[in-house]
């Protein structure tokens, strides 16, 4: 099913004024002092699903589709192989082909974010290397966790170092305690960030407070912050933070470029009261259901969503409904 016409109809005045923009438009916000970013990440990035046949391989031809669909969006740029794309299901071949797909339908202008952690740190830098072969812009390198009570602050300073140094293309890095059980600490973060190939981080825990801690303590480094849900994208702009990586930017990307776009021209009224409207929806497609709901939601709103791989399920009959009666009751179905 594709946008209702009075979602449609509302957000084409703004999508039309956006769709050409440049990437720094919409500065109606104050942002923290400090160097002017060598790589703007301000805006919206989808962290792509991974479409599979109905017999779990990549659906290339799918996978184009949705990035045709995509194209009119005003996106900053994309992300692939996080999380939602079911990374550490996919074979190292195809993470590649992933990657060179994307690249070759994505217009230069926009960036390409490609996950390449592992778990050792010289797996993480061949795998990088690759990607930046394959057409990635920058590395999204989630932190080593399988020896989670090993990994102090120390040994992921080393581990970010040790790539940061051997990567051809910048480094953000990606904290997901919610998957690792890990939070890259603070120290390291402030740390990091003088790295001058580490660029950002994307944070996707939640804590307020932490990543406004985050932009002040980096404030004089080329680093930016980026949400990692859209569930605190404004709480996260209020404090700073230069864009998002929603997994529900995958489902509603207009309405999240809108809402980046009311932020940043100060129009706060406006900006909360779409931000309420996206809270549940984006809590069911993350906490709730996972990449099976989100999937699910994509095939509503006119993309391929299609099989995850196992372990994951699909959803119950039951799940699908109150996944649906989410979109619904916040006025997106």
């Amino acid at each position: 099913m594709a946008f209702s016409t009075r979602l449609a109809s509302s957000l084409w005045p703004t999508l039309e004024a956006l769709r050409w923009a440049a990437p720094r438009q919409c500065r109606g916000f104050s942002t923290p002092q400090g160097p002017e970013p060598s790589l703007d990440l301000r805006g919206i990035f989808p962290p792509l699903a991974t479409p599979f046949s109905p017999t779990r391989e990549v659906d290339y031809a799918q996978l184009e589709g949705n990035l045709s669909r995509y194209a009119s969006i005003p996106f900053r740029g994309l992300v692939v192989l996080g999380s939602n794309g079911e990374y550490p299901y996919l074979a190292p071949r195809e993470r590649l082909e992933v990657v060179s797909c994307v690249r070759r339908a994505l217009p230069r202008d926009r960036l390409l974010l490609a996950g390449s952690g592992c778990e050792s740190t010289q797996a993480t830098i061949e795998l990088t290397v690759s990607m930046a072969e394959a057409g990635a812009d920058v590395a999204l390198v989630v932190t080593p966790c399988y020896y989670r009570g090993a990994m102090t602050s120390a040994a992921l300073v080393h581990h970010y170092t040790e790539v940061s140094d051997a990567s051809p293309i910048p480094v953000v890095l990606y904290s997901v305690p919610a998957n690792t059980g890990l939070d890259l600490p603070m120290e390291a973060v402030i740390t990091l960030a003088q790295h001058p190939n580490i660029i950002g981080i994307k944070d996707s825990g939640g804590d307020i407070t932490r990543m406004g801690l985050m932009v002040h303590k980096t404030r004089q480094e080329d680093f930016q912050v980026l949400a990692g849900s859209a569930g605190f994208l404004l709480a996260s702009y209020t404090i700073g933070a230069s864009g998002g990586v929603c997994a529900l930017a995958n489902v509603l990307g207009a309405p999240l470029c809108q809402l980046d776009c009311l932020c940043r021209k100060g129009q706060w009224q406006e900006a909360r009261d779409l931000q309420h409207r996206l809270i549940e929806p984006n809590t069911a497609v993350t906490r709730r259901f996972g990449v099976p709901g989100l999937k699910k939601a994509m095939e509503w709103f006119g993309y391929y969503g299609g099989p995850c791989r196992a372990p994951l399920a699909p959803l119950s009959p039951a799940q699908v409904e109150e996944l649906r009666n989410t979109f619904s009751t916040n006025g997106w179905l």
